[in-house]
């Protein structure tokens, strides 16, 4: 069974977004989504401060069954990305929602927030694509 945290927010796309108290976002690929993948081999992240609408194709992670890209979940400029992952993409593997996170991104409207999945509807959707 995936872990699912209550706090985050879903995209269907499987990326999940935790809101900070200063209006950035941590962005970062489930752990279903990880798992699914298998062992990432590379990672291709966003340039700092480009401005990103969701939906916009952010990134690419590499693995070596596939490679699957990387969707922004909320519009913003990103601030941040995950430099350790260049030489260690595997933290994707190893902790998806902690030191495997992606990029952070100062999101331009908290409600999109509320249109992405809550940890139930996430798990929802995981139980119907089984």
């Amino acid at each position: 069974m995936s872990d699912i945290r209550a706090e985050l927010r879903y995209a269907s796309t499987h990326e999940w977004v935790r809101l900070e108290d200063d209006g950035t976002a941590y962005v970062g690929i489930s752990d279903h989504a990880q798992d699914a993948m298998g062992d990432l081999v590379y990672v291709e992240l966003p340039e700092v401060g480009q401005e990103m609408k969701a939906t916009d194709e952010a990134g690419v992670v590499e693995s070596v069954k596939a490679a699957s890209d990387i969707y922004a979940p909320v519009s913003g400029e990103v601030v941040a990305v995950n430099e350790a992952l260049e030489d260690t993409p595997e933290l994707v593997n190893q902790d998806p929602y902690g030191d495997g996170w992606l990029f952070r991104i100062r999101v331009a409207d908290t409600d999109e927030l509320e249109q992405l999945l809550s940890a139930d509807d996430y798990r929802e959707q995981l139980d119907s694509e089984d």
